[in-house]
């Protein structure tokens, strides 16, 4: 918008660049820094630092010497988010590791089985328990009862046996090898066959008959008449002893019942097998309280069959035997079916 004229001779106006200041207010001008303390001087004399020639100190709006470099930066966040952590659970995590490991030992186990059932060497148990009740036709002589025993440690004071086979009997009933009350007793299993044997010891002076009666029961029914026998002691009965088998022309030429003396009786719960052994005298003796061997082997027992080792006779032979019919019942379960 066009204004008045000015006035003849006034100066022309002025017209400031800079921003707008309050009146009162003066420009800084002085450049020596604060009181008592002088500018550097220069090597050409002047005050500040020595710049090059035809570059000049940059000011500000208000004539102020500016800030040389970028302004100062904002304050920067160097806080780091951090990611919130699940909290653990150790016991969820147990847990879940016994799972684990009874899920892979299950596995594995039915595993195994079923590869034990498909092998050609592997008979199901019931297959072996059949296998093993026919032994007493299907075993060589010599598998079920050796010509010589070895009983290391078998003797009294853990003295060493020996035993040599003298006799040995055809297969037969129950009825022609055990005593009639023992017969009775067996009777919850049944009798298929008895097989005997008569042995000697080293010196001739102790004989020994060892049978095995081959039942026709279960493994249920063995176990039910091997617990009878422990809880009533049946074993220690002597009117459940067995009878022995004499041989003519041997050292059990006299070996009958009245020279019983010791005797053992086991029923077996991994075959359908009852073992027994009766020992005696081979001079023909009469014992007259004979006493099973679980006490003539007794410390401190002062009876004869006690004195004469005849309970270390008749435990001593038992057990051979029966080792051996339970290597040849496991050897039966290996072969191939047919």
């Amino acid at each position: 918008m066009p204004g008045r004229p000015a006035a003849p001779g006034s100066p022309p106006p002025h017209f400031s660049t800079g921003p707008h200041r309050p009146t009162g207010l003066s420009t800084p001008t002085d450049q020596s820094g604060p009181t008592g303390l002088s500018a550097p001087t220069g090597h050409n004399g002047s005050t500040g630092h020595n710049r090059p020639t035809g570059h000049s100190t940059p000011t500000g709006p208000t004539g102020r010497i500016g800030l040389i470099g970028p302004p100062p930066e904002a304050p920067v966040e160097t806080t780091v988010r951090l990611r919130p952590v699940r909290a653990r659970r150790p016991v969820r995590t147990a847990v879940a590791l016994v799972c684990l490991v009874l899920g892979l030992g299950l596995t594995g186990g039915a595993a195994a089985g079923a590869l034990i059932a498909t092998r050609p060497d592997g008979a199901p148990a019931a297959d072996r328990w059949e296998q093993a009740r026919e032994l007493w036709h299907r075993a060589p002589v010599d598998t079920l009862f050796p010509a010589t025993l070895k009983g290391s440690g078998a003797g009294p004071g853990r003295a060493d046996r020996n035993w040599t086979r003298i006799a040995v009997a055809p297969a037969g009933t129950c009825a022609d090898a055990l005593d009639p009350l023992l017969t009775r007793t067996l009777r919850p299993v049944g009798c298929a066959r008895v097989v005997r044997a008569t042995y000697r010891d080293a010196t001739s002076s102790l004989v020994t008959t060892v049978g095995m009666v081959f039942t026709k029961g279960d493994r249920t029914r063995m176990t039910a008449l091997r617990d009878r026998f422990t809880d009533e002691r049946l074993d220690r009965r002597a009117d459940l002893m067995p009878k022995a088998l004499p041989a003519p022309g041997t050292a059990a030429a006299s070996f009958r019942d009245p020279q019983r003396a010791s005797w053992r009786v086991s029923v077996l719960t991994d075959a359908p097998v009852v073992v027994y052994a009766v020992s005696g005298f081979a001079d023909g003796r009469t014992v007259t309280t004979p006493q099973p061997a679980a006490e003539a082997m007794a410390p401190g027992q002062t009876t004869a069959p006690a004195q004469s080792g005849l309970g270390h006779e008749a435990k001593g032979v038992a057990d051979r035997v029966e080792r051996g019919l339970r290597k040849a019942a496991a050897a039966a379960g290996r072969e191939p079916q047919q």
